[in-house]
């Protein structure tokens, strides 16, 4: 009876929820990258529930190199940070 809920379709989707409403609720860059790719992980579900295969094994391709981007650009705007942030201290120093 509640196990005919229980299918690829609404754990997929749920999975996308828990993902976007973490996205949107999490402070913490790091944080966003996971449930991004929980997000992920729910939308390929959906195709795969929707018998999309080939665009299920794109999506599963370009996922995780868009997290490494996505990475890649969390570590460059630290750097940045980092970099402004040491910059104002020494001119607060100077005066």
């Amino acid at each position: 009876m509640y196990l005919d809920f229980v299918n690829l379709t609404t754990v997929s989707a749920a999975l996308a929820i828990i993902g976007t409403a973490g996205i949107i609720a999490l402070p913490k860059p790091l944080d966003k990258v996971i449930m991004f790719a929980l997000l992920q992980g729910g939308f390929i579900g959906m195709i795969v529930a929707a018998k999309y295969l080939d665009v299920a094994m794109a999506a599963a391709i370009f996922d995780p190199i868009s997290i490494i981007i996505l990475l890649v650009g969390i570590i460059k705007i630290n750097e940045v940070r980092k970099k402004k942030e040491e910059e104002s201290q020494e001119e607060g120093n100077l005066a």
